[in-house]
């Protein structure tokens, strides 16, 4: 029975290291926008990321696999974009809410110039 149980807990635990390099894969591609002004710089950057995380897919050591993550994690925390792009319309974006909501007792008619016929 215990063969069963260190088993789904192996499992268990390789499914949330790769949950996590994966979302530091894409934060880090995602970063690596930000600091390459060109796309031909990016494409170099990308596959040098690449490169780095491919490097490191024959370990299967569980401790060794969680030391390099944290790691990784905190290299990508120290080299992050000061001033990353974010889309004008997305959340803290330069676009978005940027037509207040009207103050209360104004009524906003969405019958585009419908005439009531009584």
């Amino acid at each position: 029975m215990s063969g069963a149980i260190s088993t789904a807990a192996y499992v268990a635990r390789r499914a949330a290291q790769k949950e996590r390099v994966q979302i530091l894969y894409r934060r880090a591609l995602k970063d690596t926008l930000n600091w390459a002004v060109h796309r031909h710089l990016f494409y170099k950057d990308a596959d040098d990321l690449r490169l780095r995380f491919e490097a490191n897919k024959h370990v299967t050591d569980l401790d060794a696999i969680d030391r390099m993550i944290d790691e990784a994690e905190a290299t990508y925390n120290k080299w992050r974009h000061p001033d990353p792009y974010i889309v004008p319309w997305a959340p803290g974006g330069s676009k978005f809410c940027r037509n207040p909501t009207p103050p209360e007792g104004i009524e906003i008619a969405y019958d585009f110039g419908k005439e009531d016929n009584d």
